[in-house]
C-alpha cells in the first residue's frame, strides 16, 4: 500500500502500556482493528521492550505484506538489563519485566541495528514508514544532526518507503521538519480538538516543506475518550489539570447539543486539515478497537465545527 488509510492502529497499548494483557487479548484487539478495515499499524521498540513488535510482527506475519503499512521507530537500542532482578519496567509505564534497557544511539550505526534488530522482532523483512523517536528526551541536537541524515541514507537505498520523526513536542517536531528531509511527522496530542500547538510552527513548516502529518494520541491520553469527561482523567499520560477537564465539558456540552459524542469529534477533527494523513489510535481492548471504527464512520454536522470555532475550540 502507497497512501496512509485515515485510521491507523498505535501498537503500545499491545506493549503492556499502564498494564499487562495477554497475547490472546493483543490478538484479539488486532484482529478487530484488522477485520474493522484497519491497514496502517505503528509500533516502536520502546513500548513495552519489544513485546509490542513482537505481537505485532506476529498478527501480520499472517496477512498479505501488501496489504498493509506498517512504521516502528529508532533511536532507542534495546540491550540486556545486567543487574536485572526480576524488576518490571513501570518507570517507563510499561507492565513488562525490565530484562532490557534503552540507550539512545541516533548514529548511522544504531539506527541501522536499531531496524535490524526490530525485523527480527517482527518476524518481516522490511517496514514502510520508520520515525525517528522522541530525540529531545535524551539529546535533541545530536538525535537531530545525525538521525536525520541517517533515515535519509536508509530511504534513499530503498530500505524504507518514508521516513519522519515521532514526538510530543511540536516545536521539536517543526525543528526536525526544517532540519531534515522528511516525508512525515507523527505528533503526539498536540493537534487535538482541546488543544493546536501545532498550528503555530509545525503544520506552516510542514507545508512549506510538503511533509504531512500523522496526529498521534488525538484523545490527548484520556480525557476526550468519554462524552462525560471525568475529574480523575488522564492528560498527557498524567492526572489532567482542572482547567482542561472543565475545556473538554465546555467541548463536550457543544458536540451534545449538535448529537456528536465527544470521542467522535476528537477521532475526526485532525483529519478535517489535509495535511493529516491518518490519525493514529491504541487500545488492547477489541471492543474499543470497534467503537473507535464507528465513531469514524459517525455523522458530523459542519454546525457543529463551526459552533466549536465560534467558541474559540478549534481555529476558525
Amino acid at each position: 500500500m502507497s497512501d496512509l488509510p485515515p485510521l491507523g492502529f498505535g501498537a503500545a497499548s499491545i506493549g503492556n502500556l499502564y498494564r499487562a494483557v495477554s497475547d490472546e487479548r493483543a490478538h484479539d484487539a488486532l484482529d478487530a482493528a484488522w477485520n474493522g478495515g484497519i491497514r496502517y499499524f505503528d509500533t516502536a521498540p520502546h513500548y513495552g521492550l519489544g513485546l509490542s513488535e513482537r505481537r505485532l510482527g506476529a498478527f501480520l506475519r499472517a496477512k498479505p505484506r501488501d496489504e498493509f503499512v506498517l512504521s516502528t521507530k529508532v533511536g532507542r537500542l534495546l540491550e540486556p538489563n545486567t543487574d536485572f532482578a526480576g524488576g518490571r519496567d513501570l518507570a517507563h509505564q510499561f507492565d513488562v519485566p525490565d530484562d532490557h534497557v534503552r540507550r539512545f544511539d541516533p548514529s548511522e550505526a544504531g539506527i541501522r541495528r536499531s531496524l535490524e534488530d526490530s525485523l527480527e522482532r517482527l518476524g518481516l523483512d522490511r517496514v514502510d514508514i520508520l520515525y525517528l523517536h522522541d530525540p529531545d528526551v535524551y539529546d535533541l541536537d545530536r538525535g537531530l544532526r545525525e538521525g536525520l541524515p541517517a533515515l535519509a541514507k536508509l530511504r534513499d537505498e530503498g530500505l524504507v518507503r518514508q521516513i519522519g520523526i515521532g514526538v510530543n513536542d511540536a516545536a521539536v517536531a517543526a525543528r526536525a521538519v526544517r532540519e531534515g528531509d522528511l516525508d512525515l511527522v507523527m505528533i503526539a496530542g498536540r493537534y487535538t480538538l482541546l488543544e493546536q500547538p501545532a498550528l503555530d510552527e509545525l503544520f506552516p513548516a510542514c507545508r512549506e516543506r510538503g511533509v504531512r502529518v500523522v496526529a498521534a494520541a488525538v484523545y490527548n491520553s484520556g480525557l476526550l475518550a468519554s462524552s462525560t469527561p471525568a475529574a480523575e482523567a488522564t492528560y498527557n499520560y498524567s492526572a489532567a489539570p482542572a482547567e482542561l477537564v472543565e475545556r473538554a465539558r465546555e467541548i463536550a456540552r457543544i458536540c451534545a447539543e449538535h448529537d456528536v459524542e465527544l470521542p467522535a469529534a476528537a477521532l475526526q477533527f485532525p483529519l478535517r486539515d489535509p495535511i493529516v494523513a491518518s490519525v493514529v489510535v491504541g487500545t488492547a481492548n477489541p471492543d474499543a478497537v470497534r467503537q473507535n471504527l464507528q465513531r469514524m464512520q459517525a455523522p458530523i454536522p459542519d454546525d457543529l465545527w463551526a459552533a466549536l470555532a465560534a467558541g474559540g475550540f478549534i481555529p476558525a
